[in-house]
């Protein structure tokens, strides 16, 4: 039966790395004309359509929203030519709407793939997010700690100062007390105005990013896509729901989960091998930006699989005439 294929992750991987391009490639000429609307909706278009043509029967788990919220890519929705194997997708088809339109860096569209069943459901609320890169102990921190406890203990096992360890942070009004208590401790921070995939990301690549560790409320779909790429690259990652009101408590009990006080590790939100593909729409840390030149596009990706740890860049350099 189709729903026994196996997972066929090595297989599968380019395809997905051919997804995020065509997003990335549709929003290429809104960079920067302040309309965040219309570069998400060429994003979601161009990656729907690329998603209908791999053969696997794919449900949307993380997307663009409810069904009565969003016509393409809403939670739940089935892609895939409906062959293969069964799969659960998670997407950000625009990770950085704002930073698209004002042509600012880390604009990315980002998209994860994993056997169905695998990735949390996670509803459209807040999470609590901690994040570190490879080669520490397990739970060496946690999010019962406090913003400054994690940082001395972060340095204590990466055996170097508190004033040696660069924290990666939203800047938002909420995360004010936080910063101030991780100032404290004489660590440095980072501030990224959106964009919190491309965040937790930066601690796996400690070497090229200089961060340390990613903490703060951020976006719960964008959660688990940043799960997924952990998951890939190596690297802790804590997440708890937090919510405002009772309509997002009903979203969370909508999506099957019952437990709304618990914290998921990151193989606790994604359970099995993934797969995961980002490519760059500006500028940024991760990935390079789109490049235009008269005739062409070229795109950076990174492509990941969780199965055996590597990590690709791809660059694909792409005559306007085939968009």
């Amino acid at each position: 039966m189709a729903d026994k294929v196996v997972f066929a992750d090595r297989m599968l991987s380019l395809g997905l790395a051919r997804v995020s391009e065509a997003a990335a490639m549709a929003s290429a000429t809104l960079v920067g004309h302040g309309d965040e609307k219309a570069a998400d909706q060429a994003a979601v278009t161009a990656m729907r359509e690329q998603l209908n043509i791999l053969d696997i029967q794919g449900v949307v788990v993380i997307g663009e929203g409810e069904r009565d919220e969003a016509p393409m890519l809403y939670i739940g929705e089935e892609v895939g030519t409906g062959e293969g194997p069964a799969v659960d997708i998670a997407l950000d088809p625009l990770e950085g709407t704002t930073l698209t339109a004002k042509d600012m860096p880390n604009a990315l569209t980002v998209i994860a793939m994993a056997p169905r069943g695998t990735l949390l459901h996670a509803p459209d609320v807040y999470m609590e997010k901690l994040a570190i890169g490879p080669g520490y102990e397990k739970d060496v921190v946690s999010l019962e700690m406090s913003p400054s406890e994690r940082v001395k203990a972060l340095a204590a096992a990466k055996g170097c100062k508190t004033t040696d360890i660069t924290v990666c942070v939203l800047e938002r009004p909420r995360h004010e007390q936080m910063i101030a208590d991780i100032r404290s401790t004489g660590a440095a921070i980072r501030l990224i105005t959106d964009g919190d995939v491309a965040g937790v990301i930066h601690c796996a690549e400690h070497e090229i990013t200089g961060i340390d560790m990613y903490m703060g409320l951020g976006g719960a779909p964008e959660g688990v896509l940043a799960a997924s790429a952990l998951k890939c690259m190596g690297g802790q990652m804590w997440g708890q729901l937090t919510f405002r009101n009772d309509d997002e408590r009903g979203r969370a009990a909508k999506a099957g989960i019952t437990d709304l006080d618990r914290i998921y590790s990151r193989d606790e939100m994604v359970t099995a091998d993934v797969i995961f593909a980002a490519t760059g729409v500006t500028d940024g840390s991760v990935v390079a930006g789109i490049k235009r030149e008269p005739g062409y596009l070229t795109t950076e990706t990174i492509l990941m699989r969780s199965k055996t740890g590597s990590v690709r860049r791809m660059i694909y350099r792409n005559p306007v005439s085939a968009i």
